[in-house]
């Protein structure tokens, strides 16, 4: 029996039908309005749904798209849940098994015992009972990030170090009581040069932006002032970028690389997003066409 969707586009609620006219909104809506546009234009039956939405059917769509699920990580147990119920009633375009994968980033422990050079990182257990202080020192870090492995959008991102590690300590207590947090050297180029996102769709380079804090911070996001600029990006960083997307298993039919320049002034990965990245096929829209195409193969 046919289903009434071939492809649901996954947004969350603020992103569903939002009432403030912002640009933040305005990007959401165009971008997703992109990638619907070029799925109908291959002969799909679309529609955009909260991936919270309790009274869909998720079996009567043949596939489901992430694209803006961007509160996934406020609400990770109804999340995981949701996950275990949704894979038994349709197939995602990058594979559920992925998606459990990429929201934990231990998953770049993974990447670098295949061979990708990743930010050097110090992983810290729910319930670790030493002190923040500690932890810090014996990292031999004097600028560090402390930040949860399950998390976006600068979600309790701190830059540490020996002034106000102290002041820190009990955010890190209340923390590490519910989740596993990372520690991470501070890699200086960020302030200089920024971090490059690079999209790669069915496992070839498409385009990239380069996204930069504002002035006297660190967070790139722009929850926290960052920009975005047109980027062009080398012959060097479109191989890493997709020798980075080879590595993940399967291979994704869309994913970002994040990366920068580490302290020893070698490119690294800081992220790799396959659950719910944002694309900016507004740089590319071409980029839009291509990701239909791989759906299209993945639904017939």
């Amino acid at each position: 029996m046919k289903k009434p969707f071939d492809v649901v586009i996954l947004t969350e609620s603020r992103y569903l039908n939002p009432k403030e006219d912002t640009q933040y909104n305005s990007n959401v809506l165009l971008e997703d309005g992109l990638v619907i546009a070029s799925l109908e234009e291959k002969g799909l039956t679309v529609t955009r749904k909260d991936w919270a939405d309790s009274d869909f059917d998720w079996s009567s769509t043949r596939a489901i798209l992430f694209r803006s699920t961007w509160d996934y990580f406020d609400q990770i147990e109804l999340f995981k849940a949701w996950l275990k119920k949704v894979e038994s009633q349709t197939k995602a375009i990058n594979p559920i098994s992925q998606i459990w994968w990429n929201m934990d980033k231990w998953y770049l422990r993974d990447l670098e015992k295949n061979g990708i050079p990743v930010v050097e990182t110090l992983y810290i257990r729910r319930g670790e009972q030493r002190s923040l202080t500690q932890i810090h020192q014996q990292s031999n870090w004097k600028d560090a990030i402390l930040k949860p492995t399950v998390a976006g959008g600068g979600r309790h991102t701190y830059r540490i170090n020996s002034q106000n590690v102290a002041d820190l300590e009990s955010t890190f207590s209340a923390l590490i009581k519910n989740e596993d947090l990372m520690l991470q050297p501070f890699q200086n180029s960020i302030e200089r040069k920024g971090e490059i996102s690079l999209v790669v769709i069915g496992g070839k380079f498409t385009h990239a932006i380069l996204k930069k804090a504002k002035h006297g911070d660190f967070r790139v996001q722009d929850d926290f002032g960052g920009s975005v600029h047109p980027y062009t990006a080398s012959v060097d960083e479109i191989a890493f970028a997709e020798k980075v997307v080879a590595a993940c298993e399967p291979t994704p039919t869309y994913a970002r690389v994040d990366v920068m320049w580490n302290n020893g002034d070698e490119l690294v990965v800081s992220e790799v997003e396959l659950i719910e990245p944002e694309l900016w096929f507004r740089e590319n829209i071409k980029a839009a066409i291509l990701l239909a195409d791989e759906v299209l193969k993945k639904v017939k």
